[in-house]
């Protein structure tokens, strides 16, 4: 993967959710460049998804509908370290 195609990547990431952006923009640093070709397949497909939606997968108001989209989003909401502590859900 390119320069230019991740940060295109890293652009999408960017939605109206400061959590959403938190979230999505640390996966593509710390994860993304070593996923499987499905894997990355499965998060651009997530990124063509509503922000509620997405929201809704990440902080579980809705079940993942496959298997391999639940494993992409305990990925992406795996605890991120100090440096990037993983966002809350607000009323939680």
């Amino acid at each position: 993967m390119d320069a230019t195609e991740l940060g295109r990547l890293r652009w999408r990431c960017r939605r109206g959710m400061k959590e959403l952006d938190v979230l999505l923009e640390r996966y593509v640093e710390r994860e993304f460049r070593a996923a499987s070709p499905q894997q990355q397949e499965a998060f651009r497909r997530l990124l063509e998804a509503e922000d509620s939606e997405i929201y809704a997968l990440c902080f579980g108001r809705r079940p993942a509908p496959t298997a391999a989209m639940a494993a992409l989003m305990a990925r992406i909401t795996a605890p991120g370290g100090e440096e990037a502590p993983m966002p809350r859900a607000p009323g939680c």
